[in-house]
């Protein structure tokens, strides 16, 4: 471990691009975290990126150096059941696109 610095919340992936030297955090609060390296060699947060909320999946293309983010409308989450105690809300039909992130 190098070192320790602050992400979003509802992390579901990381990367790190070796052509930019940058590293990515999605986070599902609706915001891309973004590190690299200062000038003195320190890695500290350059920015929080804002996506949309429940954007946490990531795939990174490292020839592009794209970041790539499955999105989606949501409708409003079921109540919950003895079969199933913590519902997810369902995706509103037609509404799935993926957000393109680049420099």
């Amino acid at each position: 471990m190098v070192t320790t610095l602050p992400i979003g919340k509802g992390v579901d992936a990381n990367a790190f691009d070796p052509g930019t030297g940058l590293a990515f955090s999605s986070n599902g609060e609706g915001t891309l975290t973004v590190v690299g390296k200062d000038s003195s060699g320190k890695f500290q947060v350059v920015g929080n990126v804002p996506t949309r909320k429940g954007a946490r999946t990531m795939a990174l293309d490292p020839k592009t150096h794209n970041v790539f983010l499955p999105i989606a409308e949501y409708d409003p989450t079921p109540a919950a059941t003895k079969e199933n105690p913590k519902p997810r809300p369902p995706i509103r039909p037609g509404t799935f696109s993926i957000l393109v992130l680049g420099r």
